[in-house]
């Protein structure tokens, strides 16, 4: 059973949050949040798998909590949802420590798969973040420095090269399902390499190592076109 943390301000937006995620039977909602501060509290006495934080709350905001969950109870993942889509949210969420993104006005679907997702250890993005974040990164990787860009591809020379293929998708937006179809291999296989790829990279998550990936320029598709056939 995957046990949840849901942090929202609005008492309507939390049971509308609960009932979706009452559909996966797999799911139960172990505490419930008002603010930032009082969701951090809750984490640390529940231990859930997966906090469900909205990112503007009073008082202490889903960001701060975010943060303080990372270093206080990393074992608990962090999902955050908003009705905001400027890319300083999406960015900054990743940099606190969030390892899933997503917007109110997405399909309920998506929030089921990110708490599934993040409860397994993995990351996720709905395909509209994702694609803000990719070409936010390609942007970011067009503008290093020499040196960064150098730093970058010795860094990924470290990589067997099977590694550096999936760390090629990995930076341009794909899952590791969408991964494992282009490259032939088991799902669990990818998931694997991506395990190992964060630990080579010295980094904490995957747009972390997105971030290497095009700043050593190893994309094997054009960044401005993310995949959407899957979260």
């Amino acid at each position: 059973m995957i046990r949840v943390l849901i942090a929202d301000d609005e008492p309507m937006i939390r049971a509308g949050v609960r009932a979706v995620l009452a559909t996966d039977p797999a799911i139960t909602v172990v505490a419930e949040a008002a603010d930032g501060r009082r969701a951090v509290e809750l984490v640390r006495s529940h231990r859930p798998q997966v906090a469900v934080l909205d990112v503007r709350m009073p008082g202490t905001g889903g960001l701060e909590a975010a943060a303080e969950i990372r270093r206080t109870v990393p074992s608990t993942g962090v999902v955050m949802l908003t009705t905001f889509g400027e890319d300083e949210y999406i960015l900054r969420a990743l940099t606190e420590g969030a390892s899933g993104f997503l917007t109110k006005s997405g399909e309920p679907e998506e929030l089921v798969a990110a708490v599934r997702a993040v409860a397994d250890g993995a990351a996720y993005l709905s395909p509209r973040v994702a694609a803000r974040v990719v070409a936010h990164l390609a942007a970011a990787g067009a503008g290093a420095g020499a040196g960064r860009r150098a730093a970058a591809r010795a860094r990924v020379e470290a990589l067997t090269g099977r590694e550096r293929e999936v760390l090629g998708f990995l930076g341009s937006g794909f899952a590791n399902g969408q991964i494992a179809r282009r490259l032939g291999l088991a799902e669990g296989t990818v998931k694997a390499h991506v395990s190992s790829i964060l630990a080579r990279l010295g980094v904490d998550n995957r747009a972390a190592a997105a971030v290497v990936a095009h700043e050593a320029g190893v994309l094997p598709v054009p960044s401005g076109r993310p995949p959407n056939e899957e979260g």
